[in-house]
C-alpha cells in the first residue's frame, strides 16, 4: 500500500508543474512535446519509486525515424505507465470518449492526438479506428492493447477485430509487444504494488502485407506476445 501511496504522491507534486508549464505552453503553441516528455518522464519515474524493476529487450529492433502500431497484452494499471514511456516518439493511445468532455484535459488529449473510443458501440469502434489511421498518417506511433481489457489471470483474453483492421488498412508495421510481472507486482484488482521484476519485449515487427488476411495477421501477433509470456500464462500451458 505504501509503494502505491508513493507512486501516486509522486504523481500529484508532478503535476503542478505540468500545469503551470505544460499547459500553458501547449496550448499557446498548439505543441504536445513539453508536456508529453514530462508526462512520459514523471509516469516512469513514478513506478520506479515503487521499487519495480523494468528490463526491456528488443527496442534495437525498431527504427526511430518510423511510426508503428505497437499491440500489446494488458494485465495491469502499471502497463501503461511502464510501456509508454519505453516506446522511441510520440505515441497516442485509445481512451474512453468520457475524458474528452473535461475542461483542459479534453483540449490537451485533442492536441496530443489521442483517439476517443467508446468500447461498447461497434459504430463508434469503426470511427476510432479511421481515427486512428489519421494519427498513424501523421508519423505518430499507436499504443493498442488488443484484448481491450486486463486479464485477470494473465493469459491472454481473445483479440479485438478493430486493432487488426487498422494494420490492415494504413500497411504501418506492427510490433507485437509483451509485458509480464505486472500481473504479480499489481494485478487487476489490486490497490498495492509488490516490489518485483517487469519485463517488456519489443518483438519483430510484422509488415500486415505479408498476410494474407486480417485473421492470419491475428493469429500471428497473438502467437508473437504470448511467446514472451512466462510458461505457466502461455496458451500452450492451458
Amino acid at each position: 500500500m505504501i509503494r502505491t501511496l508513493v507512486m501516486l504522491g509522486f504523481w500529484a507534486l508532478l503535476l503542478p508543474v505540468a500545469a503551470l508549464l505544460g499547459f500553458p505552453w501547449t496550448f499557446l503553441t498548439g505543441n504536445i512535446n513539453f508536456l508529453y516528455r514530462i508526462s512520459m518522464w514523471g509516469a516512469f519515474a513514478g513506478v520506479r519509486l515503487t521499487g519495480v524493476k523494468v528490463q526491456v529487450e528488443g527496442l534495437e529492433k525498431l527504427d526511430p525515424d518510423r511510426a508503428y502500431i505497437f499491440m500489446s497484452n494488458h494485465v495491469s494499471n502499471l502497463d501503461p505507465p511502464i510501456m509508454l514511456p519505453l516506446i522511441p516518439r510520440r505515441t497516442s493511445v485509445m481512451v474512453k470518449k468520457e475524458l474528452f468532455k473535461v475542461p483542459l484535459l479534453g483540449q490537451t488529449m485533442r492536441i496530443g492526438s489521442l483517439v476517443p473510443v467508446d468500447r461498447g458501440n461497434r459504430e463508434a469502434g469503426i470511427a476510432a479506428v479511421r481515427a486512428a489511421a489519421e494519427v498513424i498518417g501523421k508519423k505518430i506511433n499507436m499504443l493498442i492493447y488488443v484484448e481491450g481489457h486486463r486479464s485477470f489471470n494473465g493469459k491472454l483474453l481473445p483479440f479485438k477485430k478493430g486493432p487488426f483492421y487498422l494494420a490492415v488498412e494504413t500497411g504501418v508495421p506492427v510490433v507485437p509487444m509483451t509485458i509480464a510481472g505486472t500481473h504479480y507486482v499489481m494485478p487487476k484488482g489490486r490497490f498495492a504494488i509488490r516490489q518485483g521484476v517487469v519485463k517488456v519485449i519489443f518483438h519483430d515487427p510484422i509488415w500486415p502485407a505479408e498476410f494474407g488476411n486480417r485473421d492470419c495477421l491475428m493469429e500471428r501477433v497473438r502467437r508473437v506476445i504470448d511467446s514472451g509470456l512466462e510458461p505457466k500464462y502461455q496458451q500452450a500451458s492451458a
